[in-house]
């Protein structure tokens, strides 16, 4: 399987590098950035398409910026190729476009807002425990060069919340804030905190109150290694769909 790393410089596009060159049935083809050097013994290219072109690769596995990953994917899609999406920020509409273009030129896009297992899996914890618990605030934990908030993987999780939870206001009713934004961004009546700071990777906890009770449920990656195995995971399955597939669960 020929592999291209769009992204291939940054933190997480020089670990997915790094693991496809440990795969015995993937060849690193490809590695493209927007800065200048060497990624997996290869020449980092900036121009993705002339990449695509020259490798002809099975899938493309992107890690860079909100801001410019919509262009990427409308860019490359015609040329048919799979994509694996790590870039978080999409929109609705985003999302929409997205499958539009991937079925309109017979080819598929996952994009996950994260690839750890502990966090789909948290994901999946927090929905069944929303159907008794419906009190519950979100608190995702990011390093502070991470450009979007709240996470996909807070949003997302709030999504999953929201399908077994009725909408509802928590808190005192006449709760008001004395500093604006001190209770967090609100969806559906809970609110998500994200927090920006050096040391952390990606934590997130899922706090649900009840009567007399408390009800945590957490992941704390250790490293950018835990993304790896969700990564290889999704280039080995995508060949199997069409259009977008918006998360990692589905494929497990």
């Amino acid at each position: 399987m020929k592999i291209v790393v769009n992204g291939a410089l940054g933190r997480m596009g020089s670990q997915v590098v790094q693991q496809v060159l440990q795969e015995k049935d993937m060849e690193l083809a490809g590695v493209v950035d927007v800065a200048q050097g060497q990624a997996g013994g290869l020449t980092v290219s900036n121009d993705l398409l002339q990449t695509i072109g020259q490798t002809a690769p099975d899938v493309v596995v992107d890690f860079t910026k909100p801001a410019v990953v919509m262009d990427t994917l409308r860019r490359i899609l015609p040329s048919k190729v799979r994509v694996v999406v790590g870039t978080t920020g999409f929109s609705e509409q985003d999302l929409a476009e997205v499958d539009r273009l991937a079925r309109e030129n017979g080819t598929a896009v996952m994009i996950a807002p994260n690839f750890a297992l502990g966090a789909v899996v948290m994901m999946k914890l927090a929905a069944e425990a929303a159907k008794y618990f419906p009190n519950v605030e979100i608190i995702e934990k990011h390093h502070d060069k991470k450009l979007d908030a709240p996470s996909g993987t807070a949003v997302m999780t709030a999504k999953k919340i929201a399908q077994v939870r009725a909408k509802m206001r928590q808190g005192h009713p006449e709760e008001k804030e004395t500093l604006a934004g001190c209770r967090g961004a609100d969806y559906e009546g809970m609110k998500i905190h994200s927090l920006r700071l050096p040391g952390y990777v990606a934590s997130q906890e899922v706090i649900f109150g009840g009567q007399g009770e408390t009800l945590h449920i957490s992941t704390e990656p250790i490293n950018r290694e835990c993304y790896m195995p969700g990564v290889m995971l999704a280039c080995r399955k995508i060949k199997d769909y069409t259009g977008l597939v918006y998360g990692l669960e589905n494929m497990l």
